[in-house]
């Protein structure tokens, strides 16, 4: 089969190419640009499962090039609203050029993936049995195409999808500054500090606080959104003033190493799917008002797509399980543009009234202190990972929030808690995400006794065996212990990190069900085996689990390779379109 072509060298664009390589996908990447990653003023903040989304795809040192926070704190003039310690592995903040860098160098020891320079896309042309990319004087034929490839998306306009929303949400003035700050690691929101310039001369009363590596903090001044972009002069005069409140009046010495100014923009493509061809990241969504990153987004749409493409590549699943990364990821994303709107208003009142009673009565930002840090720490309705719902259940139909619902409610992501895979050696659960399903068995006490003392007994030799008839590649794990979960309850979990089900006890027949379901109904779907024949769909449970036994070994052991021959001459490539 030919490889997934992707749009755009973007981090979304990069992180999907490696993602796709590590379910064994080959695929093109078509940058527009020379391949390089110049300094900006440019950085982005990173929760915990996009940290750990980008570290297993290859990305190793991702936690080495940002910056932990160490706490959050919200002040208004000089009274404190909110502190809120936090973990090492919450928040990672680190700057764009180096993300990029990382992930191009990643990229740069995978075989799998094709990087071309100097391509940008100019057509595209799709089949029933592909795609063909124009780019650069060159046809490129591919299974599918994602259009990674930003907010001026071609392979959007060229699939001829309406962007629409709102030019003008926020807007920042930004620098990023060498400073020593008497609170390092603390990242910090002030309103109205006493050294700040009046807003009425054309200056901001908000400030957010963030630190980078080595020693850099980037600096967010809030702006009105008609205001024009401020003057040098201006900036200096905010950041002097800005500094010289944090440090008894006094202004440090600084560098200042990059400027910005950044209107903040909501917009959300009608659709994120057009027959073969999708979009993601900036192409498909733009937010980024109260601390929300756009990024964060952007890589959960990469995580998400990158295995039900694998899937369907691998012939493991139909197209119809591509259906469903736009129900998942769209409503996701107009579940956040929804609560930034319904917060705005409780948070920053645009009119003078507004802004007056919030002066006269500070309690109400007070009292939402902790959902104006919320899009900043990727907490709550403003930035948490999503649940999505299992396909095919009744109730729930949009994506919730997973620390609003039990450890084990179906769509949650997953705890990143110990385990131990079947030889022994011991890992974390996100760590094994990204190459198929997981199968998780909550079996207390092994967690002291080596592989060879449980690997025979109890639930493991059916669950083992359960395990491989699955119709879709399946590891086995075992964990000590998992939140709200009793002994002996079985996790099917997606590659993404999010959790199907939660079954009590071994009970083959539900989990080759649940699945089946998972991978979107592919119960009819003619399944390979290793001889080279296929097993019917149709029929009772017991021919299904017999046929799909063989092929799930084969799967497991290593998905064959196909060629991966792509470019080819525009007279074919429009003959096969």
């Amino acid at each position: 089969m030919d490889p997934v072509i992707i749009a755009g060298a973007g981090p979304v664009g990069l992180a999907l190419a490696l993602a796709l390589a590590r379910h064994q996908v080959p695929t093109v990447v078509l940058d527009e640009g020379p391949g390089v990653s110049p300094e900006s003023a440019r950085s982005t903040v990173l929760r915990a499962d996009t940290t750990d989304f980008l570290t297993r795809v290859g990305y190793a040192r991702v936690a080495a090039d940002g910056r932990a926070w160490t706490s959050w704190r919200t002040l208004r003039r000089n009274r404190e609203l909110l502190h809120l310690p936090l973990p090492g592995d919450e928040v990672l903040h680190l700057s764009q050029h180096r993300l990029q860098r990382g992930l191009r160098d990643a990229v740069s020891a995978t075989p799998l993936i094709e990087l071309v320079h100097h391509s940008a896309v100019t057509e595209i042309e799709q089949d029933a049995d592909g795609v063909s990319v124009h780019a650069a004087g060159t046809w490129w034929r591919g299974s599918h195409l994602v259009g990674c490839d930003g907010p001026r998306s071609t392979v959007r306009k060229q699939a001829r999808l309406r962007f629409p929303g709102r030019a003008a949400a926020d807007h920042y003035t930004v620098a990023t500054v060498r400073v020593d700050l008497p609170f390092p690691g603390e990242a910090r929101l002030h309103r109205d500090a006493p050294q700040l310039p009046d807003r009425r001369g054309g200056v901001s009363r908000e400030v957010t606080a963030r630190p980078l590596p080595d020693g850099v903090w980037r600096l967010d001044w809030r702006l009105p959104v008609r205001q024009p972009p401020l003057t040098p002069d201006a900036l200096v005069e905010q950041l002097r003033a800005t500094l010289a409140g944090w440090n008894d009046g006094a202004v440090p010495p600084y560098e200042l190493v990059s400027t910005a100014d950044h209107m903040v923009q909501q917009r959300l493509a009608t659709r994120f799917q057009v027959g073969r061809v999708f979009l993601a990241g900036d192409a498909a969504h733009l937010l980024g008002s109260l601390g929300m990153q756009n990024l964060d987004e952007g890589l959960r749409d990469a995580d998400n797509l990158a295995w039900k493409l694998a899937l369907v590549w691998h012939g493991c699943a139909t197209e119809q399980l591509l259906t469903t990364y736009q129900q998942e990821r769209r409503e996701a994303v107009i579940s956040r543009l929804r609560a930034v709107d319904q917060a705005m208003p409780l948070l920053q009142p645009s009119t003078p009234l507004l802004e007056a009673r919030r002066s006269l009565l500070s309690g109400s930002l007070r009292r939402n202190a902790t959902l104006l840090s919320d899009g900043s720490l990727g907490r709550g309705r403003l930035g948490a990972a999503p649940a999505y719902p299992s396909p095919g259940a009744s109730g729930r139909s949009r994506p919730a929030l997973s620390p609003a619902l039990s450890p084990t409610s179906p769509g949650v992501l997953v705890h990143n808690v110990p385990v131990v895979t079947t030889d022994g050696s011991p890992d974390r659960l996100r760590a094994r995400l990204g190459r198929g399903f997981l199968v998780v068995l909550v079996a207390p006490g092994t967690g002291v006794w080596a592989s060879e003392h449980w690997l025979g007994a109890g639930l493991m030799p059916r669950l083992t065996e359960a395990t491989e008839a699955l119709p879709l590649p399946a590891e086995l794990l075992v964990a000590e212990s998992y939140p709200t979960a009793s002994p002996h309850t079985v996790l099917l979990v997606r590659p993404d990190g999010h959790l199907v089900a939660a079954l009590h006890g071994c009970r083959p027949d539900d989990l080759w069900a649940l699945a089946d379901r998972a991978r979107g109904g592919g119960s009819e779907l003619p399944v390979p085996r290793a001889d080279g024949d296929t097993a019917g769909g149709g029929g009772d449970r017991g021919a299904r689990d017999g046929g799909a036994r063989e092929a799930a070994r084969s799967r497991n052991a290593g998905a064959a390779m196909t060629d991966r021959s792509s470019r080819v001459p525009a007279d074919q490539a429009r003959a096969r379109a």
